[in-house]
């Protein structure tokens, strides 16, 4: 069934002559800094498309323009297909239950959601960031901790910024652990082990490209009209979708205060959970405030959709499930106005409301997961505390 559905998903990406510009985007990130140009003066590809990643994601895309473009997208689309098998197994090993012949089905049937979809489409690297960052939290060394612990965590930051909430969740529940006088060390050494392969990471960019680190850092990060209009259909972030309300460019103050309420709630979850040692129940609340805080999240950054969708249905919320499988696989967001001369700024109330499905989701689940639901203890990954 699962080579049926990637063969037949193929097929349909062929047919329908997708460009992979994302990936034409890192290839010419590669070859710039191959070259010793500018990366952030960078605009690649028909779409003029800028470079908005750390310097440290152009050092790992510089192998990129030795390969032909027609094989660098087979090869991009064979190996998403692989992440996305090891995606799918490793979120049933986070909700706990991980047979395998479950990998194949849930495989077959995530290939077609939006943000999977998407994702090859555009030749993205979620897949990837999503397997480095499941691995690092579904790991059981002995004793909670070995020196592996954080590497994922902490390249999957340096590529993107948005999986850096991650540790935070295991630092701040390693503080509350020790101020309850329990043993903190396996969570705290883990965060830290995030921090330290970040910051090598980030440091190997610095030496390799100062003059690119020095601009990203003290500028090009703080510029988030780069990465595209905040008001744009596919901005699924609550700044994208204030934006399409509200018919404005930029939501500013308003975003700033719900962008701020939406992270203490949802760290306030992620936490309290890893504390009961609901790790599933952390790491995908973790993920979906880190979607809905981010000045951007893109359609395809909702990959995680895959992980709560299977949180909620081995935890008895099935008719939950179901309608969140039925909102990422509804490719709702596209259903509106959208392209050239930005109708985003125009929609009607119910046209908005459609463009605001992912980020409503996401909300959605933040607040069902604040209840425990039957059987919400089986299956959790556990961290002694």
């Amino acid at each position: 069934m699962c080579l049926l559905s990637f063969t037949a998903f193929w097929a349909a990406q062929r047919a329908a002559r997708v460009s992979m510009v994302d990936l034409m985007v890192y290839r010419a990130e590669g070859a710039a800094v191959r070259a010793g140009g500018d990366l952030y003066a960078l605009r690649a590809t028909a779409e003029h498309l800028p470079a908005t990643y750390p310097p440290f994601a152009a050092l790992l895309f510089t192998p990129l323009p030795l390969l032909d473009a027609g094989v660098l997208r087979a090869l991009a689309t064979a190996g998403n297909l692989v992440l996305l098998l090891a995606f799918v197994r490793l979120s049933l090993e986070l909700v706990g239950h991980a047979r395998v012949e479950a990998v194949w089905w849930v495989a077959a049937v995530a290939v077609w959601c939006e943000p999977v979809w998407t994702t090859l489409r555009y030749g993205q690297v979620n897949l990837l960031l999503a397997v480095l960052v499941l691995w690092d939290l579904t790991r059981r060394p002995a004793g909670g901790c070995d020196r592996w612990s954080g590497v994922g965590l902490g390249l999957a930051a340096a590529v993107k910024l948005t999986p850096a909430l991650f540790p935070v969740v295991l630092l701040v529940t390693g503080v509350a652990v020790r101020l309850r006088g329990g043993d903190a060390g396996p969570r705290l050494r883990h965060a830290r082990g995030a921090a330290v392969s970040f910051a090598a990471a980030t440091l190997l960019a610095v030496a390799v490209l100062p003059y690119d680190s020095w601009r990203f850092w003290t500028d090009t990060v703080l510029r988030t009209g780069r990465a595209g209009h905040a008001e744009g259909t596919a901005n699924q972030a609550l700044r994208g979708v204030l934006a399409r309300f509200l018919h404005t460019p930029e939501p500013g103050t308003l975003w700033a205060i719900c962008a701020a309420l939406t992270a203490v709630v949802g760290l306030a979850l992620a936490v309290r959970a890893e504390l009961r040692g609901g790790r599933a129940r952390a790491v995908c609340g973790c993920a979906v405030t880190a979607l809905l805080v981010s000045p951007v999240s893109w359609t395809h950054h909702w990959v995680w959709c895959v992980p709560v969708v299977l949180f909620l249905w081995t935890r008895g919320h099935r008719v939950a499930a179901l309608g969140t499988l039925l909102v990422f696989c509804s490719y709702a967001p596209w259903w509106v106005p959208h392209g050239a001369g930005r109708p985003e700024l125009r929609l009607t109330a119910a046209e908005s409301v459609l463009s605001a499905l992912y980020c409503a989701t996401g909300a959605l689940f933040l607040a069902l997961a604040r209840t425990p639901s039957p059987g919400a203890g089986s299956g959790a990954v556990r961290v002694t505390p």
